[in-house]
Formats: C-alpha cells, sequence, structure tokens
C-alpha cells in the first residue's frame, strides 16, 4: 500500500554528485525492479480522462465505506471490476513500454472483458445468489467467471510479480485435480465449472476475505496516506530528524533511520519510502563518508522497518486489530518493544560505522533550527485524530480514516507554502486510486490463494507436512514459515502482504501441535512478509537504495539485512516466548527488565555484527557478545544475567585495551 507514493523524476531532488544515482538512474532500477512503476505514458486529454476517473473512484471509495450498505455480491465486484478498469489503463504488458498514449489491441480487449466479467456479475448479483450451485448450469456466467479470473491474474502479473503467481497457479492445478473425480471429457468440463464457481461466484476465492477487508478498509487508507502527503509531512519528518541527529557523528546515517521510522510508518510501501527519503539522505550519507552499499542499506532497512512501527504500522495495525479481533491500541502497544529493537539496532550500527570510520555529522548552522519546525506541529494532527478515533472506538476505522482526511485538507490550509489547491485535491484522490490498484489485485489474488487451501482441505495437509518436516519442534516449524512468507512477500504491498500472511501462514503457527499464540503468529508472519523486501534476491527496497547510491544491489541488499538483523531475531523470541509482546506480563517492574534487557542485547549483536566498539574486535570476542546479546533479548532472569556478564564484560575488556593501546 502506497501511502506515500514513489516520487517521478519532476519531483526528486535533483542530485550533481556524479557517485549518486540521478532521478532519472532511480527511474531506470525500479523500471526493473518494481513493477508497480512500469506505468503507461499518458498525455492530452486521455491523461486528463484517466486521471479525473480515478479521483471519482476514489470518491466512490469512501462514500460506499462510510455511508452505503450496498449488497457485497454487488459492492466487491463494482470495485473489483473499477480497480481492473483502471489497472489495465495503468500497466502495460511489457517493462519499459514508454510509448505515449498507446494502448495495443489486446489491451483494449482486456479492458472490455476484464471490467465487463465483474460488472456483470455485480448486475446479476441476486441472480447468482438465487442460483448457488445451480450456476454451473449456465455456460454463460461459467465464461464470464474464467474471463474474471484470467484478467485478475494478467494484472497481476503486471502490477504485482510473479512470486504470488506461481504460488496460486499451483494451487489452483492442485484444487483442480483433487476436485476431479473419474477423468472424462464431462467430468473435466464439470471440475473446471465448480473451479470457476469457486473462485469467483463465492466468498471462498476471490471475493473472500482479502478483498473485503481491502473494499472496507484498506482503501480508505491509502487514500488518506495520499491526502496526508499532500501536506508535506514527509518533507517536516526529513527536516525534523535532521534537526534531531543531523549534527550527530555520522548524522546523515541518523537522520534516515529516523525520518524513514516516521515516513514509513504511515507510508505503506517499503520501496516509495526508500526512494522519497533516500533521495535526500543517501546523498548526504556519502557525502559524510559512508559507502555506497552502506548508506543505501541504511534507508532500505530503516523504511522497511518503518512498515512495523506503531502506532500506524503501514495501514497494517487497523487490519491486524480486524483479523486478530485484538482492540487497536492493543496491537499498537505490543508493537512498540519489536520495533524500538530494530530501529535501536540500525542505530547503534551506523552509530559504530561512524565511529570505526572517523565521521562526523552535519554542522549545527546547516541544520534545521527546531524551534522553526514546531511552528509546523499541526501537520501531525490528522494521524493524531485517527488514532486517537481508532483506539477510543468512536467510530468505525473506514469512518476514522474519512474523517482524518478531511483534517489532512483543513490542515494544509494554514500552511501557506504547502496548501491544498483543487489540483493537489483531484491528485490526492487520483494518487489514492493508483495506490489501491496493487493492493486490491494482490488481495483478489491471495483470495485465490486462500479459497484453494480452504476448499481442498490442504490447511490440514500443510500442517501436517510442516509438522513431520519439524519433528515436532516449533523452532523448526517457525524456520519453515519464514522461508514461505518471504516468499509470498516479494513485491507485495504492506498491507496485501499481512492479508496473504493471515489468510494462509498464521493458522498453522496457531495450530495446537505448534503452539505458537495467536498475537505471535499474527506478528511473525507480518514480520518476515515484509522483511522480503530487504532480502536477497527479491530485495527491491535495497535495490532503490542502491540505484541511488550508485552502488552494487546484491552488496545493498545484503547489508541492509545485516543491518536489520533484529527483525530476523525477535519474531522468534517473541514466538517462543510472547512476552516480548507483553503478553503474559505480570508487573510493571517485569515489563522494565523485559525492555531494559532487550535494548542491550540488541546493542551486542549489533557491536558483534559491525565488530567495532573502542577499537577493532576480535572474531571469538564478536561471538561472545553476540551470544550475550541474544541471552539479554531473550526474556527470563538467568538468560538476562548471563548475558549481562558477556556483553558488559567485553564491553570492559574493548575499552581497557584501548586506553592501553592509546597509552603506548
Amino acid at each position: 500500500m502506497a501511502l506515500f507514493k514513489k516520487k517521478t523524476p519532476e519531483e526528486t531532488p535533483a542530485v550533481h554528485d556524479t557517485s549518486v544515482g540521478t532521478a532519472a538512474d532511480v527511474e531506470a532500477v525500479m523500471k526493473k525492479y518494481d513493477r508497480e512503476s512500469n506505468t503507461r505514458v499518458w498525455e492530452g486529454t486521455p491523461k486528463k480522462v484517466i486521471r479525473y476517473l480515478m479521483a471519482l473512484f476514489s470518491l466512490y471509495c469512501i462514500i460506499d465505506t462510510v455511508f452505503l450498505t450496498t449488497l457485497q455480491e454487488r459492492r466487491l465486484p463494482v470495485f473489483l471490476g473499477t480497480i481492473v478498469l483502471i489497472g489495465f489503463l495503468t500497466f502495460p504488458a511489457r517493462k519499459g513500454d514508454g510509448r505515449v498514449n498507446h494502448l495495443p489491441w489486446y489491451d483494449v480487449v482486456l479492458l472490455i472483458a476484464g471490467p465487463g466479467a465483474f460488472f456483470f456479475y455485480a448486475i446479476n448479483a441476486e441472480q447468482v445468489i438465487q442460483m448457488s450451485a445451480r450456476v454451473m448450469q449456465n455456460h454463460l456466467y461459467m465464461i464470464v467467471g474464467l474471463i474474471g479470473i484470467l484478467a485478475l491474474i494478467e494484472l497481476c502479473r503486471r502490477c504485482v510479480g510473479l512470486p504470488i503467481l506461481c504460488v496460486a497457479g499451483v494451487l489452483l492445478v492442485y484444487t483442480f485435480f483433487n476436485l476431479m473425480g473419474t477423468p472424462s471429457l464431462e467430468q473435466l468440463r464439470m471440475t473446471l465449472y465448480q473451479v470457476i464457481r469457486t473462485m469467483f461466484y463465492t466468498t471462498n476465492g476471490i471475493f473472500g476475505g482479502p478483498i473485503n477487508v481491502c473494499a472496507k478498509f484498506i482503501v480508505v487508507f491509502i487514500i488518506f496516506g495520499a491526502f496526508l502527503e499532500r501536506t508535506g509531512i514527509a518533507q517536516f519528518f526529513i527536516s525534523l530528524a535532521n534537526a534531531v541527529a543531523g549534527a550527530a557523528p555520522g548524522g546523515p546515517a541518523k537522520v534516515a533511520v529516523i525520518s524513514s521510522a516516521l515516513c514509513g510508518m504511515v507510508s505503506g510501501s517499503s520501496v516509495g519510502n526508500t526512494v522519497t527519503t533516500g533521495s535526500v539522505t543517501i546523498p548526504m550519507m556519502k557525502k559524510t563518508g559512508y559507502k555506497g552499499e552502506f548508506a543505501g542499506a541504511v534507508e532500505a532497512a530503516a523504511s522497511t522497518g518503518g512498515q512495523i512501527m506503531p502506532p500506524i504500522m503501514g495501514a497494517a495495525a487497523f487490519l491486524m486489530a480486524e483479523f486478530t479481533g485484538e482492540a487497536y491500541g492493543t496491537i499498537a502497544m505490543r508493537a512498540i518493544l519489536p520495533a524500538v529493537l530494530y530501529f535501536t539496532g540500525i542505530y547503534i550500527a551506523v552509530h559504530l560505522e561512524a565511529k570505526k570510520l572517523g565521521l562526523q555529522g552535519i554542522p549545527r548552522d546547516q541544520l534545521p533550527k527546531l524551534g522553526v519546525l514546531m511552528k509546523k506541529i499541526y501537520l501531525l494532527a490528522p494521524l493524531v485524530i485517527l488514532v486517537v478515533l481508532v483506539s477510543t472506538n468512536t467510530y468505525t476505522m473506514a469512518r476514522s480514516a474519512a474523517i482524518a482526511i478531511v483534517a489532512a485538507v483543513v490542515v494544509s490550509l494554514f500552511d501557506r507554502d504547502d496548501r491544498m489547491t483543487f489540483s493537489k485535491f483531484i491528485d490526492a484522490l487520483e494518487g489514492g486510486a493508483k495506490g489501491s490498484v496493487t493492493v486490491a489485485v494482490a488481495c483478489g489474488v491471495a483470495g485465490i490463494i486462500s479459497g484453494c487451501i480452504t476448499v481442498t482441505g490442504l490447511a490440514s495437509k500443510l500442517l501436517s507436512a510442516i509438522v513431520n518436516l519439524s519433528g515436532g519442534h516449533m523452532m523448526v516449524a517457525l524456520v519453515l514459515t519464514m522461508l514461505c512468507c518471504i516468499v509470498l512477500g516479494m513485491g507485495v504491498p504492506t498491507t496485501a502482504n499481512y492479508c496473504i500472511m493471515a489468510a494462509t501462514c498464521a493458522p498453522i503457527l496457531m495450530d495446537p501441535s505448534i503452539g505458537v499464540t495467536k498475537m505471535a503468529a499474527h506478528f511473525f508472519v507480518f514480520y518476515f512478509g515484509i522483511l522480503a523486501d530487504i532480502t536477497p534476491p527479491g530485495a527491491l527496497a535495497a535495490y532503490a537504495g542502491s540505484a541511488i547510491a550508485k552502488a552494487d544491489p546484491m552488496k545493498t541488499g545484503l547489508n541492509a539485512t545485516k543491518l536489520a538483523i533484529a527483525a530476523f531475531i525477535v519474531p522468534y523470541i517473541f514466538a517462543v516466548n510472547p512476552q516480548m509482546l507483553f503478553v503474559d506480563v505480570s508487573s510493571a517492574f517485569q515489563v522494565v527488565q523485559i525492555c531494559i534487557s532487550a535494548l542491550l542485547g540488541i546493542f551486542g549483536v549489533a557491536a558483534a555484527l559491525n565488530g567495532f566498539l573502542y577499537r577493532p574486535i576480535h572474531p571469538i570476542l564478536r561471538i561472545v557478545l553476540a551470544v550475550g546479546g541474544l541471552g539479554m533479548m531473550i526474556p527470563g532472569t538467568l538468560t538476562d544475567i548471563a548475558g549481562l556478564i558477556l556483553v558488559f564484560g567485553t564491553l570492559f575488556y574493548q575499552k581497557s585495551s584501548a586506553k592501553r593501546l592509546a597509552a603506548v
């Protein structure tokens, strides 16, 4: 979900340093790796028509989710049919097709047939409900359903990518053969019709839980993000981070960590946030003295971490409340410590790197003044209003987001430099609709995946397979689930990513034979789905950072993975011991103990990976630091004491040896 859109070459600040990628370089790499960046080029009247079509769609979504009570079998096909229409108008069949106002004949066919199939269902919704299973006897309905499924799959190929399609394709084939009895032409036809009906005309397929959540909640949050962006809040976050940390050693890297955490929190797109803030922070980091692959990795890791940053979590916090039945405030509270550990780990790593390289910060006279920035603190009002309304259950999540959109418009009127004009208003609606396409398509395909698992009873078979492979050991089951999440999460936006994980992977972990609690399971799959953006080979956020830094993409991805080590460790800890999520915590003292020991633990792990404290760390001591850090991150008094001895013992030895060397 791109709450902050990726900047176009015209919007990205120009970079004149030849060691840093220009806006054109970034755009080229994004078009290569990120399918959302491969869009058609429209000019003149076609551009205006499509622009206002998207704006009207966003308005319809707000009105529909907040005010209307349309029959679901009609509302969802209309929603997805319009998404398919906008999608084929936006995304060409091949990468790099930059021809202006070009629409080949096959896309014209898809523009008519694809949305037409969904609108046909919407028009005949009541008849479909009445016919129920007898809809398979109507050949026209079956042909329409097949066209709708194929159109959605083709659009998914264009704007999301192949990994999720490969999973869906394998499951569809499995479902077909699972349902088919004795092979014969008639049986083949009936089995095909049964699959089409299940995937297109029931709530066990495309129009299942993920797309319902998307149409009900996600789209309004995407539109809210588009309006919030137009208030200039991203630049405010970057300036605030500069004022707070810019003068510290290696200041630009610390600015990147803080600003990306703040922007990414409401962004919903690791890649989009990397480009938005990275176009400013990465050149600053390289100028300070950081290597290109490290600078790009810092931005990618921090931008990806923004998706786990409460209270917004890229809008996934609101969805997690819906999926788990927990209160939104509880979700946000449980996410605090893992997020703090994540960003503390990155912050410590960049600080130690700066000390190792002897880097300085930005002169204070070149930094924004905190007092001046505080005059724009009102920009946070829409976010505060959204969080308060949802936390207090004053309104539904959709209505709360709609009120926050109005607040964003009102707030912008107080800013002379970034005031909301009619053109900006339409631009925000257009951006919201465009950002909804990839998320909605991914949710539609996630419905197919979930439907196949449900219809075939594959969930129990997958569970049995994982239990057998793991030998009943929770840790092995967690590793297998982690790998599934990273594969399924490749190139998928945050909210759609979580919908997929919640529908497919979380239920497996929650089974009594594995024994992970509901909250821990949902956080586990959410974290590893997000980490696909910085985990090679599908590390899209790292590739975007490498494009700006003009660095090797794979080295940048590996550096980003190392910087984000907390996100690879913490989920295992709270899966085994959910106290880190403040589950089953008995006292305030225990909460304080968990927080302090975990923070000291992440310091030990980050220092071990960096290899420098007061001087370079001996390899054996790095292992000691890592073991001590991990011990302190695992909740428990004995592990805390053992870890504390190892970490502080190494720290004391390092400081003493550094003094002795300095005295020689």
